[in-house]
């Protein structure tokens, strides 16, 4: 009897395999979201995260026009999203709306990609290279894989997203400390008189350059002006109007002091200066030039959009799509997280995968099957009315990037004669995803860079040099993609970072985007004096007509 009491305790005391693998004694706490993790279920809030800003769209601050849609129209002449967006017409088949309100512009698109081996890069992890910071760009994209371990417990278990806000602080960093682009143009004329000095003028300036914001992710306190002259400020004030006392835009006006004194009608624009905090404004952090608008993971897969402060207004329908293609088929350690979104009047779409990995032929084969499960099973706006897109090639524009895990058909012997001959074009012959099919029409950048796989930790060497340690054989496996009309590449390398055993990878393209132009659709909605004169005239004869016409009917009938 004591014997069986103590088995049952051991039992009891035992985690079954399963706990085991989630290192969790309370699976049953965290089972609902293990459950939607493993069949990848949609909820019904937006799956993703982004960076929460208030002035998202402000129509009266920015270029606006209201838009009525006739009720009249049915079917497919004009649809309107559920958030309000704007009415998108079947320009595809209407080539005179494009030609009358549709205007190109082209925007500065950065792709990244980094496999970085479930690494946690430290604080100040230097990605200036990789970003490209001399020439910025409108959007940023970033796509990681093994952004966390892939043992069992980040597998089968609860989310591990620790190393998501680190990656982000990092990005964040490095893209706000980019120096925005100086003018291409200078003003050879001569200064401003100082009769023509207008003090409100500056002072507006001054003010509208100082409504600051502290980062939602520092800590940092927001100061905010004070309603009244402080002494404190006051002195300030006068001191920096004293150094500028000699300057000859200030030698028509009078002394601080005479504008601040009880007897005198203080200007507007002195009262501005009057009011700032040089401390408060010195502690404060400019809006930051480049917000996230789209963060997305799926256990090792990670994705994070980020685009100009000004560039974000014009971003819509952003819609988050996963699908794992790993252990069983449908478990995330393998797979893809896709973005949809409009950037103005024009469909984009971003694919971060991470694919089968192996030498073995049949590994060829299964990662041709994840790229044709990824496009039978992304889906986007199921439940959405409107005419936006619901599958990968539905988009206009689309960027495919990630860990691809493509290899050569060759030996790896041959492969490392060719790479220390720096032989790329033949490398590429042998490129299994090129010759594989999965990406027919897809384009990509010359590989004009040595394999980014693999290599040996903080080390320059491949992996496998000592035979007796075990070798893989050099590869391509990092590589970003493109499809569609209007996309023009710039750049295609690799960076020196030497964090992971895969390199990281960046593209650059110039994208045309159709944009809805306020200038043609205000013609297109106005008559000009010439159009209502005629108009004008027009309508009288019209009415001479018909009232002639009016008259001469009874005689008619008079007549006859």
């Amino acid at each position: 009897m004591h014997n069986h009491h103590q088995r049952l305790t051991n039992r009891s005391t035992e985690r079954n395999w399963f706990e085991k693998c989630c290192d969790c004694t309370c699976l049953e706490l965290f089972w609902p979201s293990v459950v939607h993790k493993w069949l990848n279920i949609a909820t019904d809030s937006p799956d993703y995260s982004a960076d929460s800003d208030d002035s998202f769209y402000d129509p009266v601050g920015s270029e606006a026009v209201c838009y009525q849609v006739n009720e009249s129209v049915k079917g497919d002449e004009f649809r309107i999203d559920q958030i309000g967006a704007f009415p998108r017409s079947r320009r595809r088949k209407s080539e005179t709306f494009s030609a009358q309100l549709i205007e190109s512009k082209e925007l500065r698109v950065s792709a990244h990609t980094w496999n970085v081996g479930g690494e946690l890069p430290p604080e100040d992890l230097d990605i200036r290279e990789w970003l490209d910071t001399d020439c910025p760009a409108d959007i940023y994209v970033f796509g990681f894989q093994e952004i966390i371990p892939l043992n069992a417990g980040n597998i089968f278990g609860s989310e591990d997203n620790r190393p998501i806000p680190i990656w982000e602080n990092i990005i964040r960093e490095t893209l706000n400390d980019i120096q925005p682009v100086k003018t291409k143009f200078k003003c050879y004329s001569d200064p401003s008189s100082p009769a023509r000095f207008k003090p409100s003028f500056y002072a507006s300036n001054i003010e509208h350059d100082t409504m600051l914001e502290s980062d939602s992710d520092a800590d940092v306190a927001v100061c905010t002006f004070s309603d009244s002259v402080t002494i404190d400020s006051k002195e300030k004030v006068e001191d920096l109007v004293d150094s500028y006392k000699d300057s000859k835009y200030f030698k028509s006006y009078h002394p601080l002091e005479a504008y601040l004194s009880s007897d005198k009608k203080v200007k507007r624009g002195v009262n501005l200066l009057s009011k700032l905090d040089i401390n408060s404004i010195m502690c404060q952090k400019r809006k930051p030039q480049y917000v996230r608008i789209v963060s997305k993971q799926m256990v090792g897969v990670f994705i994070t959009i980020w685009v100009h402060r000004s560039l974000r207004k014009h971003i819509q329908n952003v819609h988050v799509s996963t699908v794992g293609v790993g252990v069983m088929g449908y478990i995330g350690n393998k797979g893809s997280v896709s973005v949809s979104m409009s950037i103005y009047q024009t469909n984009f779409c971003f694919i971060c995968t991470h694919l089968t990995s192996g030498e073995r032929d049949i590994d060829i084969v299964k990662r041709n099957a994840d790229v044709e499960e990824i496009y039978k099973r992304t889906r986007f706006n199921s439940m959405s009315k409107a005419s936006l897109p619901r599958s990968i090639m539905d988009h206009e524009r689309i960027i495919w990037l990630g860990d691809l895990n493509y290899r050569f058909n060759l030996s790896h012997e041959e492969t490392r004669d060719l790479i220390s001959k720096r032989a790329w074009s033949k490398l590429s012959e042998s490129d299994q995803l090129k010759i594989g099919g999965a990406f027919d029409g897809w384009t990509e950048g010359a590989l004009n860079f040595p394999p980014t796989y693999k290599y040996e930790p903080n080390s320059d060497k491949y992996h496998g040099e000592d035979p007796k340690a075990g070798r893989r054989t050099p590869a391509w496996c990092d590589r970003i993609l493109s499809y569609g009309k209007g996309m023009r590449q710039l750049s295609y390398k690799r960076s020196e970072i030497r964090l992971s055993d895969h390199r990281p990878v960046s593209a650059t393209y110039m994208i045309e985007v159709e944009a809805l132009s306020l200038k043609k659709l205000q013609r297109a909605l106005t008559f000009t004096n010439a159009e209502m004169k005629c108009y004008g005239s027009t309508h009288i004869k019209s009415k001479q007509v018909t009232s002639n016409y009016n008259n001469y009917q009874p005689q008619l009938h008079a007549e006859i």
